[in-house]
């Protein structure tokens, strides 16, 4: 992907329709490399140990959600996913038109509410890296007191231009450690056998 194609400005004009244009082309085009067609096992494997079925919940740039489907099997109805693809978001309503899940085609970054859980799965990867201070302080701002920031991050950067767009351990603490005290951040043991070493999992407390 060349990211002359696409860009992250935070101005109102042609950029935001670029942005908005490009994922609609990789949902459209089927060039939808990061789909795993499946919950990813370290998000599962959390999901399972929740208990509290009242939490409210977002997956932000939330892809094809397959997040959503395991957690509203396992009790929890309060779940709301935001992706900027029209394209995706229709898809999604035809997919999830008999379960009582939110779903919103919105630029995160104008998204407003209060959540108990943001799930981070591959949207901290796609936004160019410029954004990830406005990402933190957004995230932060979208969580309740007491509100956690879940899910995975590369361990590594990558060669070709983004998105995805890589870093390192040391790079997300500088960037998350004001806003956030780090309950869990390390290497997944569970990941798919491709990204295996190559994935942090991680909890961040809104402080």
């Amino acid at each position: 992907m060349d990211n002359k194609e696409i860009s992250y400005s935070n101005s109102d004009g042609d950029d935001d329709i670029t942005k908005v244009n490009f994922w609609d082309n990789q949902y459209q085009q089927g060039n939808t490399g990061w789909d795993l067609k499946q919950v990813s096992p370290p998000l599962k494997a959390y999901f399972d140990q929740l208990v509290d079925k009242k939490l409210s919940i977002l997956i932000a740039g939330c892809g094809n959600a397959y997040e959503a489907e395991y957690l509203h099997s396992l009790g929890f109805e309060d779940i709301t996913l935001v992706d900027i693809s029209e394209t995706l978001v229709n898809s999604l309503r035809q997919k999830f038109t008999h379960l009582p899940i939110r779903i919103i085609n919105e630029d995160i970054f104008q998204h407003h509410g209060k959540y108990d859980l943001i799930v981070e799965q591959t949207l901290f990867c796609a936004i160019d890296p410029s954004l990830r201070g406005q990402y933190v302080k957004k995230m932060h701002e979208l969580l309740n007191e007491g509100g956690k920031l879940m899910g995975l991050l590369f361990a590594s950067t990558f060669e070709k231009p983004g998105p995805p767009f890589g870093g390192s351990k040391q790079e997300y603490e500088r960037l998350f450690g004001d806003f956030f005290d780090f309950k869990a951040f390390e290497l997944c043991y569970n990941s798919i056998r491709p990204r295996l070493g190559n994935e942090l999992f991680f909890i961040f407390l809104k402080r």
